[in-house]
């Protein structure tokens, strides 16, 4: 017969058989899969912003009707001989830019245009290459987490609507007959508009991923709700002043008023309604494009203030930070803006506005990305 066991030996036994608790279950094994497809976003990122960048020097020089034909595989190689380019030429001749604006051009000047939109187009092919060969990377080593081969296969799926929408943009403006010489801006700002979102979709994407899901679910009990509304107000608001910003690129509107802060020593543009129908003027006519940009610029920066003031209030340290640095860049864009009008928009001070748009979207998506989940800043003495 046994002995009697002690009461505190029963318990010691029942504890040496209890399950240990396991923690870090919902990350495991997802890691490495989690730090490799930061890095390949990153790398995405860095080629849309250079994409944006190209993009913004292609339509600065008028490049973007050189090639007169979308060729998505083909297009790929660029004249090789001397019969190649004078057929490259003789299309772009064919087109309402050359006959009217560019008739003085030789092969040699084409060249120079030609080369910058064949970059163009060359660098979507490398940005679609790289999304395709890291998306199955992943896919085929199961290294994707739960939840995101859908956002990941989103990427692509804008990607190659981007392709589309920028041949059709650059269609409005390939045409013979019409007087036509540069395409539709609002086509530019479809294109343009949908290069942001997928910059966006990206910079979510790697801040989402340089924390583990767990601390994750953590940090949003923490979610600093109004704080985290009037970014996402700020963020579309944004997002609206580069779509006008947009249509004053594509006619060019800020190199016809080079005052401020009136236009032409009025507050209101002249002939702000010339064009017929009534609604072409607010895509076609410069006064008034760009005196919707000027206002809108205003608005934001009043709207800006005041996410600024509320991101100050934040109980974390680096959200605070993240907010200060949007102020700092939207009050910066803003006097480059002002520059840009009075320099009649040369190239280098034009592209410096459109890369601080690209610095100003980022800087509020992470703004925003902190007040949805903040980092808990460290008590002093602990």
């Amino acid at each position: 017969m046994a002995g009697k066991r002690k009461l505190f030996e029963d318990v010691d036994g029942a504890q040496a058989h209890e399950p240990v608790v396991q923690t870090g279950v919902i990350d495991r094994g997802r890691g490495a899969g989690r730090k490799a497809m930061r890095v390949w976003l990153m790398v995405l990122f860095a080629l849309v912003f250079l994409m944006i960048a190209v993009g913004g020097m292609t339509r600065l020089t008028d490049s973007g009707l050189s090639i007169t034909e979308w060729r998505p595989f083909t297009g790929a190689v660029p004249p090789l001989n001397a019969a190649d380019w004078a057929s490259e030429f003789e299309k772009y001749q064919q087109i309402d830019e050359f006959q009217l604006q560019n008739a003085w051009m030789t092969l040699a000047d084409f060249k120079l245009i030609y080369w910058w939109e064949w970059g163009h187009r060359q660098l979507g092919r490398v940005i679609g290459l790289v999304w395709a060969i890291g998306f199955f990377w992943f896919l085929l080593r199961r290294q994707i987490p739960a939840g995101w081969t859908g956002r990941l296969l989103l990427l692509g799926v804008l990607g190659g609507a981007q392709g589309a929408i920028g041949w059709w943009m650059v269609a409005s403006g390939v045409t013979t007959g019409e007087g036509v010489l540069d395409v539709k801006s609002y086509r530019l700002a479809t294109h343009l508009g949908l290069a942001f979102v997928i910059l966006g979709f990206i910079t979510w994407y790697v801040l989402l991923l340089g924390r583990s899901e767990r601390d994750l679910m953590q940090a949003r009990r923490a979610k600093e709700a109004k704080q985290f509304s009037l970014a996402t107000g700020l963020m579309h608001f944004t997002f609206l002043q580069i779509l006008l910003g947009a249509l004053v690129a594509g006619i060019d509107a800020g190199r016809y008023f080079i005052d401020w802060p009136l236009m032409q020593g009025q507050f209101f543009p002249p002939d702000a309604f010339s064009e017929t129908p009534a609604w072409r003027n607010f895509f076609e006519n410069p006064g008034l494009v760009q005196f919707m940009h000027r206002i809108s610029g205003y608005l934001l920066a009043v709207f800006g203030v005041v996410v600024w003031l509320r991101g100050r209030k934040s109980a974390h340290a680096t959200t605070r930070f993240a907010f200060n640095a949007v102020m700092a860049v939207l009050a910066l864009q803003i006097l480059w803006g002002i520059t840009t009008v009075l320099y009649a928009a040369p190239v280098h001070i034009a592209l410096v506005h459109q890369a601080l748009a690209v610095v100003l979207w980022v800087l509020i998506l992470r703004a925003r990305y902190l007040s949805a989940y903040p980092i808990a800043s460290r008590i002093q003495g602990n």
